[in-house]
């Protein structure tokens, strides 16, 4: 059984490590991943109950430790609690996104074997036509609705992947959801 000194000693070596980290030592990432690995993989692979994304998880839970270690608050916690946080926020996020591309993979409707040669004639230009609208918008609104749609990511993960605020990654779909609309409405009213 651990006793409150020891808790308060491994909380001050974890505060000592996230100073060295602010300070962009790599060593004291490497050490603090040592120190919380096993517990943080357990969270996450309880969360996800796969493995390989477990331990996706677990290596960006250690890149926002990096880029984000100076958002650390002591008065909010103990810097195991924050790690815990972390994790299980980023488990979270996943196992959402992972369940927006199975129900995106379930409804995208499938060719059925009695289709006949214009309906699929039919599709495949509405492919097209929706494929072009997408090219025509500016690319910083087009990657971030390709990645939130076809792969599935949430605007959290956006705005993480692209370093930007959660706010403009929702502004930019929008705006670009609100021109592909414009442009895809007129095309099939003129079919």
């Amino acid at each position: 059984m651990r006793t409150d000194v020891q808790n308060l000693d491994d909380t001050r070596t974890d505060i000592a490590l996230l100073d060295r980290i602010v300070s962009r030592d790599e060593q004291a990432v490497a050490e603090l991943y040592d120190r919380h690995h096993r517990l943080l993989f357990g969270l996450i692979l309880r969360i996800l109950r796969d493995r390989s994304e477990a331990e996706e998880v677990l290596q960006e839970v250690f890149v926002l430790v990096w880029t984000r270690a100076q958002t650390y608050n002591v008065a909010l916690g103990s810097p195991a609690a924050w790690l815990v946080r972390i994790a299980r926020n980023r488990g979270i996020d996943r196992l959402r996104a992972n369940n927006v591309r199975v129900r995106a993979a379930e409804s995208a409707p499938l060719p059925v074997a009695g289709d006949s040669p214009e309906a699929s004639a039919a599709l495949s230009e509405q492919q097209r036509v929706v494929a072009c609208a997408l090219e025509s918008l500016p690319q910083d609104q087009r990657v971030l609705i390709e990645q939130a749609y076809f792969l599935g990511l949430t605007q959290s993960e956006l705005a993480e992947r692209f370093k930007l605020p959660l706010g403009t990654v929702k502004t930019r779909i929008r705006t670009g959801m609100m021109a592909l609309r414009e442009q895809l409405s007129q095309v099939f009213i003129e079919q």
